[in-house]
């Protein structure tokens, strides 16, 4: 499946817009992790943890818009948006949005 934050593939002709898919997780950040995170702030340098579960979450919320849009019949998603949330009490969310599309072989 390709994906890609651009509106076409390169070399390839979409033959059929299939409609928006998108992915959503919501993820809780423990009280170690964010102890840890706050000295990482206090002290200066990058969030290991942090960066990590913002990752994992960008990675569910991908997979999750990518099997949606294989149910659909698409073999790639174009012009694919992430954006990122804090909630509550140590929540994240991960957003990823996109059109699925049928790329002619």
């Amino acid at each position: 499946m390709i994906v890609t934050t651009t509106n076409s593939v390169e070399g390839k002709q979409i033959e059929q817009y299939l409609g928006l898919v998108s992915g959503e997780v919501i993820l809780g950040a423990n009280v170690v992790r964010d102890f840890l995170a706050s000295i990482t702030d206090i002290i200066g340098g990058r969030s290991g943890t942090y960066e990590s579960k913002l990752a994992e979450g960008r990675d569910m919320a991908v997979e999750e818009m990518v099997k949606k849009a294989r149910n659909m019949g698409a073999n790639a998603v174009i012009g694919v948006d992430l954006d990122f949330e804090t909630l509550r009490d140590g929540m994240m969310m991960c957003i990823a949005t996109g059109t699925a599309v049928k790329l002619k072989e």
